[in-house]
Formats: C-alpha cells, structure tokens, sequence
C-alpha cells in the first residue's frame, strides 16, 4: 500500500508528504485529532512514532513527546488502539525502537495490521543485524521500511533496498531528529546514486522542517518526512500543526518556477 501510494502521486507528478506523530502527544485524546487533522491537511502517510524510555535517534523535540506520551501510560498497545480509534483514510507507519515491538509479543505484527498499521520502520535494526528478526518483520504482514544514512555506501543501500518494503527512509543528514535551518548541499546527489539502485520510492527526512525544504527535497525525492517540527508545533495546539501541514503540502504541490 505505501508503495501504491507514492507511485500513485508520481503519476500525478505530485510527491508523497509523510508527518510524524508520537502517539500520546500532546495527550491521548488530542493525538487523534491531530492525526485525523493532518490527513484533512493532506498528509499522504502517517508515521506514528512509539513512545519508548530511551529514543537514542532522536532529537530533543521528539523525545520531549515521548516523555510526555509516557506520562501519559502511552505504550505500544495503547499506539495501537488510537490508531484504530482515528480511522485514518491514509497509509500508517508504526515507527518505533526493537524493544517495544520485542515486548509487545509474537503477534504484535498481526494485531498492529488489524488496528490499521501498514508499515514498520525499527530505527536500530540496521540490516544484517539480527537476520532471524529481520526475517520476522520483513515477513509479516507490514511493510517493512528501512533507512539509509546519507553516508552509506553504493553497495550498501543496494543491500538495504532489496530488504526494504513500502519505501525506503533516506536520512538526509547524520545525528538525531531534528528541525534545521539548511539541508546538506549534497543531498540531490546522495538521492541520485540511492535512486541508481533502488526500485522502491525514496522518502527523505530529517531536518525538513519548512516549506521551503519540502518543495526543494521534492524535486528529487518521491516524498519528504517531516516530524520534529510538527511534534513542536502540536505541543503548541493541534491547530498549528495542522496549518504547517496545509503548508507543506501547497510547497510540495506548488508547479515549478
């Protein structure tokens, strides 16, 4: 299905906008609205991020919600039951750490499917890590998303690639989760040899934070992932992140000069 979608939008010669949400943020009750908000706003997919003690890949912004989400007895299962609850009409990525999906169970990948889950990226199962998990995952009934750093090598991301389901997560630049000013200069590049080797639609996020960024990255990517800056403004009211949203996504659709 994440698939079908990007490739549905490139046909239109549009590109996929994917926001990130921690479940739970800024509580349980507003987390659905801001879900349900940012589809109205035209988001193509949500990536709903698993609240988890120790979020080592991400940046203060993201980390602030999933305390707050914590606090609130946000866990996986509770994920789950408020992403049945949105009945969202777009794709869902469940983003999380490994050990929230370890301790959630062997048919926490059905369950996740029955509730309304598409995809799932795990942010610290490298490929070639854990062969026998990642034949799990990759064998369930997800997609199973993987990233690729921008300083991976040629070989590499080809290796990542024919692992990959659904579209593969480019990093745009090293260190954590974070809204930035600029975007590494070389990033049309690292999409371009990425792109030499990979079928699947390539999504780049970190950093992406205005809509000045989504309309440059989209000129190259088939979708950009836009999450701290969204997570800040949803702290501040649902509102404001739904009205970054509807920006993001007029950049992304804006013809080119």
């Amino acid at each position: 299905m994440l698939t079908a979608r990007c490739e549905a939008l490139r046909a239109q010669g549009r590109r996929a906008l994917v926001c990130y949400a921690t479940a739970g943020h800024p509580d349980p009750d507003r987390s659905v609205a801001l879900w349900q908000g940012l589809e109205s706003a035209g988001a193509d997919v949500l990536e709903v991020g698993v609240p988890f003690s120790d979020p080592m890949a991400d940046g203060p912004v993201i980390q602030a919600s999933s305390q707050a989400a914590l606090e609130h007895g946000v866990t996986l299962d509770t994920t789950l039951g408020l992403v049945a609850r949105a009945k969202l009409g777009i794709p869902v990525v469940l983003f999380s750490y490994l050990n929230p999906i370890l301790a959630a169970g062997s048919d926490v990948l059905r369950r996740a499917a029955d509730a309304g889950v598409h995809g799932l990226l795990v942010t610290d199962l490298p490929v070639g890590s854990d062969p026998e998990r990642e034949a799990w995952l990759g064998g369930g009934p997800l997609d199973f998303v993987r990233l690729v750093a921008p300083t991976t090598p040629r070989a590499r991301m080809a290796e990542i690639a024919r692992h990959g389901r659904g579209f593969v997560y480019l990093i745009s630049r090293l260190g954590v989760t974070g809204v930035s000013d600029t975007l590494p200069s070389d990033l049309p590049q690292t999409i371009a040899q990425l792109r030499g080797v990979c079928s699947l639609p390539i999504c780049v996020g970190f950093g992406i934070s205005r809509p000045e960024h989504a309309r440059a990255v989209g000129a190259h990517a088939d979708g950009i992932v836009v999450g701290s800056a969204i997570v800040r403004a949803a702290g501040r009211s649902v509102d404001e992140a739904v009205a970054l949203t509807r920006s993001l996504r007029s950049a992304l659709d804006a013809p080119a000069a």
